[in-house]
């Protein structure tokens, strides 16, 4: 992915560095924040420890933490742009972003793109969703329209599921930025009230739809950054395999040796793969109507 030469996007706050360490804190409220790297992070903790991640999903979803003591994190911002590479990497692929739905939102949704605030932080930190903790991954918080992202996921990502790459990360972040993108033109408000109000089975149902469109606003975006000649070649399969690495039925089959799919809040790898192809492939946010089309 070639980012280097393009703009870094100034909507960065790099908190890096401020927040406590150890324990376990309070998972951020207010549904419609879950992360692309939760799933991934409970499967593996439930798949090492030998519990059902359910429980520790369930858990985490219905009273806002996973035990242990809760820290009081720090908010401490330093000024500027990132100047290390990582942080200059992240703060150019939301530039792409900014770019990419600053034309593509009003065309396609007749909505104005409000570009989203994305924290960088370490450890343990501050959102509008409640406590930000390394072990959720990135997530979006709709209550402060903040990204969070702490930037070792990437190796944990790398390490433990063997994806990685410049543009998986990216991909990361757009998917991140999808959900952004349902804030503003309603649909993530209205997907929560009404996941507020279903039995779990349902609400499950309704996270999948919500997760895979994020997959495809992903898409949409990858589809305009080639047109822009700004990918390598290997640069999608890098994000297919992505999609398909966080899949619920792999996770869920590495953990605990079987596959329950009402159980389900992200979506199959098949289906995110998918999702993402469908918005890469049309460049069209209509196509990307999980909550009409079959999924």
């Amino acid at each position: 992915m070639q980012w280097e030469d393009y703009r870094q996007s100034d909507n960065v706050e790099d908190r890096r560095g401020s927040g406590g360490g150890g324990g376990f804190a309070g998972m951020p409220g207010g549904r419609g924040g879950i992360g692309i790297g939760t799933m991934v992070v409970l499967g593996l903790l439930g798949w090492a420890l030998g519990i059902d991640p359910r429980i520790l999903i369930g858990g985490a979803e219905m009273i806002g933490g996973i035990g242990g003591r809760e820290q009081t994190p720090q908010t401490r911002q330093s000024s500027g742009p990132p100047q290390d590479q990582m942080g200059r990497f992240v703060s150019a692929v939301l530039a792409q972003n900014e770019d990419v739905w600053t034309k593509v939102l009003p065309q396609q949704a007749n909505t104005r793109y409000q570009a989203p605030q994305l924290v960088l932080y370490s450890g343990i930190n501050r959102s509008g969703c409640g406590v930000a903790q390394a072990a959720m991954g990135p997530f979006y918080c709709p209550n402060d329209r903040k990204v969070y992202l702490d930037t070792s996921f990437f190796q944990e990502m790398q390490r433990k599921l063997g994806g990685g790459g410049d543009f998986a990360y990216a991909y990361v972040i757009a998917h991140e930025v999808g959900h952004h993108i349902q804030n503003l033109i309603g649909i993530l408000p209205r997907a929560n009230q009404l996941r507020e109000r279903s039995s779990e089975r349902d609400s499950n149902a309704i996270s999948v739809r919500i997760e895979l469109q994020a997959d495809c606003f992903a898409g949409v975006w990858a589809h305009n950054i080639e047109a822009m000649g700004r990918l390598d070649q290997g640069d999608i399969e890098e994000a297919i395999r992505t999609a398909s690495a966080i899949g619920d039925d792999k996770l869920q089959k590495a953990a605990q040796g079987v596959v329950v799919p009402d159980s389900f809040t992200h979506g199959s790898s098949a289906q995110r793969t998918k999702w993402f192809n469908t918005g890469f492939q049309s460049g069209s946010m209509q196509s990307c109507d999980t909550f009409r089309n079959q999924v």
